[in-house]
């Protein structure tokens, strides 16, 4: 039986909060990311993104393109607690449910055997009645395909994908669609005649993992609109990490060292309650350059270590050449599940 898979996003999630608890910002571009010229946009609500605004936009660069752009600070605190809200209503309809991030996830609903589109428009329904906030709704046979289509109506809408149209809907669909298709990816499809899936499908399966390993055979599929991954409602979180971008750029590694103390405090606390029973794998520090180039140094071992870190950031502060550092971060990579299962029992 096919499935019915839901991807429900919800609309510039952070910035409709703000809008819904401090009205005088509608109709305004608003962008979420502090008051600093030196942050980053966490967010930008519509009205800012026609000037080009975006996430992960540093804030001097969103102010040039939109100067009467509003800046509101970060809160976290609440963007979790409506978060929660709207993964409860998600827990109504099905206990298969795998969040993405704290505004967008999958839900399976295969088994309430009903209209996918009734189930999603009820859903967006519930998240408005309780939170004021609007999302939108891509409905298909499987994840890839779901995500494409909750990007198709936004904001506020709904696109559904049917078992009998997903040949023809891919055949035309830019390839740049396909998730993890990134800037890197099309450049060396362009060179091939690769602009559409359709035109991706000219490539045998073996050609593809020729010239891409196992992403190209990945690629055969999903360009097919074929994609057997099971909707996890129990992801296994791969790594954490704390990190600070500076008022002032940090121009010398004695500066980095100290900047670097109360980070390495912060993931120890971090790793104080429940993650502190996940095995860590790898230990990372990132520099990110005046230029806004990152870099990042790693180095496998078990356990915080001070001296790892402080190695660590004189690898990345030498790869600077001399380059202020606009943002520092501290990191931990842990060890997969299974792979630690396998060490407890010896295999």
């Amino acid at each position: 039986m096919p499935r019915t898979i839901l991807h429900i996003d919800m609309d510039c999630f952070y910035a409709a909060i703000e809008e819904r608890d401090d009205p005088s910002l509608r109709g305004k571009p608003v962008g979420v990311g502090g008051r600093s010229l030196r942050g980053v946009l966490t967010t930008a609500n519509y009205e800012a993104r026609k000037f080009g605004c975006h996430s992960a936009m540093p804030v001097f660069k969103a102010v040039e393109k939109c100067p009467h752009l509003v800046l509101v600070p970060v809160r976290f605190d609440v963007y979790h607690e409506d978060s929660r809200r709207i993964r409860a209503i998600f827990a109504r309809f099905t206990d298969l449910i795998e969040p993405l991030s704290l505004d967008e996830a999958f839900l399976d609903v295969s088994a309430l055997r009903t209209d996918g589109r009734v189930i999603a428009r009820e859903i967006r329904h519930q998240i408005e009645e309780e939170t004021q906030l609007t999302a939108s709704a891509g409905i298909a046979p499987n994840k890839m395909l779901a995500k494409i289509a909750s990007d198709w109506e936004k904001p506020n809408g709904q696109f559904a994908i049917a078992p009998e149209d997903i040949s023809d809907f891919v055949k035309t669909l830019p390839v740049k669609k396909i998730p993890g298709v990134g800037r890197k990816m099309l450049e060396k499809l362009s060179p091939l005649g690769v602009v559409t899936c359709g035109d991706l499908q000219q490539f045998e399966r073996f050609d593809l993992a020729r010239r891409f390993g196992k992403w190209g055979s990945e690629l055969y599929d999903l360009c097919r609109g074929k994609d057997e991954r099971l909707v996890q409602s129990h992801r296994e979180r791969k790594s954490v990490s704390k990190e600070t971008t500076f008022r002032e750029n940090l121009t010398s590694l004695e500066a980095l060292d100290a900047a670097y103390r109360p980070l390495f405090e912060g993931l120890r606390e971090s790793l104080s309650g429940r993650l502190g029973e996940r095995r860590i794998k790898s230990l990372v520090v990132k520099l990110k350059f005046a230029d806004f180039e990152t870099t990042t140094a790693e180095r496998a071992g078990s356990e915080l270590d001070k001296q790892v870190f402080v190695e660590l950031l004189a690898e990345g502060w030498q790869r600077g050449q001399g380059r202020g550092v606009r943002l520092l971060g501290l990191g931990v990579k842990f060890a997969a599940q299974e792979e630690k299962t396998q060490l407890e029992f010896g295999l």
